[in-house]
């Protein structure tokens, strides 16, 4: 799918769903990568990653596209269109768009193989899970100042 077409695709749903123009431009970025798409307050343009078309298919692409589009309404109109405002969730509902995207498959992948060390404050008992190691001799307990020690390391799988 080119630029053009997904944008072609864009019109047709904000005029399909909304029944209101969108006069701006859609496109893929490549730069994307920990999310479908989003939305340009200052352009006004929305920017979908291509690896969701790709990899999940067009059904996947049309829930990203009408997702930005809640956002781009809203926001033309003057109402919330952040996640977290009345206004996007109920026009979310009303245009059944995802409130988010699924999660690519290679990105499983490599959530599946996370690596995390577990640390145990000697005075407290408290656990930490860190992905990171830490130097030990230099950092302590954020609870009581004690001193932290390496308890074991485990890939899930």
């Amino acid at each position: 799918m080119t630029d053009q077409e997904l944008h072609n695709l864009v019109v047709m749903i904000s005029d399909e769903y909304f029944q209101k123009p969108f006069r701006h431009k859609a496109f893929f970025n490549p730069r994307l990568r920990t999310t479908g798409g989003r939305y340009m307050l200052n352009s006004h343009n929305i920017e979908i990653n291509k690896k969701y078309f790709e990899q999940l298919g067009e059904a996947e692409l049309v829930g990203i596209i009408k997702h930005e589009l809640v956002h781009y309404h809203l926001h033309i109109e003057g109402k919330g269109y952040k996640h977290r405002d009345k206004d996007f969730r109920d026009l979310l509902k009303k245009v059944d768009a995802p409130r988010f995207c699924s999660v690519l498959p290679e990105e499983k992948k490599r959530r599946a193989k996370q690596k995390f060390i577990y640390y145990q404050c000697s005075e407290c008992k408290l656990t930490y899970r860190r992905k990171r190691s830490i130097n030990t001799s230099k950092y302590v307990c954020g609870k009581c100042r004690g001193k932290l020690i390496k308890v074991k390391e485990m890939t899930l799988e």
